[in-house]
């Protein structure tokens, strides 16, 4: 099968977001000027760079309160500052809680019974028991193509993880199973990784 997506693709649902899998999920925390917070999943997310560490996450729908876009991107415009809480599959019902498209005066930490932690180096908080936490420095926001999509990108300042997800010097993602996201309304859970040489190594 082909298809052109200005065309359409004549099947019950969008392929798009099946076929660009696993995806890691940014569990993006915020604070408004008015300090309101805010915590959502994203599943458009990654890290960017090394040096310094950045990340980048997009949101692609608008809320009626939020002219043109979600609580996250508005609240990043307002402070500059966001926080990346890494999603494990334990938490997957909490996060899910948190994928409303509730008002922007709900507290999604309240809402889903999320114990919060404050954060260092930024002024908004982060999921206490994540397995790990990235605050970020926006540097750029840049709107893309469609009425609602914007990529947000971020300079990691400060990086929390909790003690027991470090084994051996290592940040074992196996101690915490990451959930990811797949197609439609389907999640996934890594429970196994091997390793692989670069040539040359």
């Amino acid at each position: 099968m082909f298809y052109r997506p200005a065309d359409g693709h004549g099947l019950p649902h969008n392929p798009f977001n099946a076929i660009v899998t696993p995806r890691p999920i940014g569990w993006i925390s915020t604070r408004d000027a008015d300090g309101s917070e805010n915590l959502a999943p994203y599943s458009f997310f990654n890290a960017v760079a090394y040096v310094p560490p950045q990340v980048m996450f997009a949101s692609t729908s608008a809320k009626p309160d939020r002219e043109g876009t979600k609580d996250s991107v508005s609240n990043i415009r307002a402070t500059g500052e966001f926080c990346v809480n890494i999603v494990e599959y334990a938490m997957r019902d909490v996060m899910n809680q948190t994928s409303g498209a509730w008002d922007r005066e709900v507290d999604e930490f309240e809402h889903a019974g999320i114990e919060k932690a404050p954060c260092k180096t930024i002024a908004c908080s982060r999921v206490a028991a994540a397995p790990a936490s990235l605050e970020c420095k926006l540097t750029q926001i840049v709107q893309l193509p469609g009425e609602a999509n914007f990529a947000v990108f971020g300079e990691v300042t400060g990086v929390h993880m909790r003690d027991d997800c470090l084994k051996d010097g290592m940040f074992d993602v196996l101690s915490f199973n990451p959930l990811t996201r797949m197609g439609y309304r389907d999640y996934s859970v890594i429970r196994e990784k091997f390793s692989l040489k670069r040539p040359g190594e």
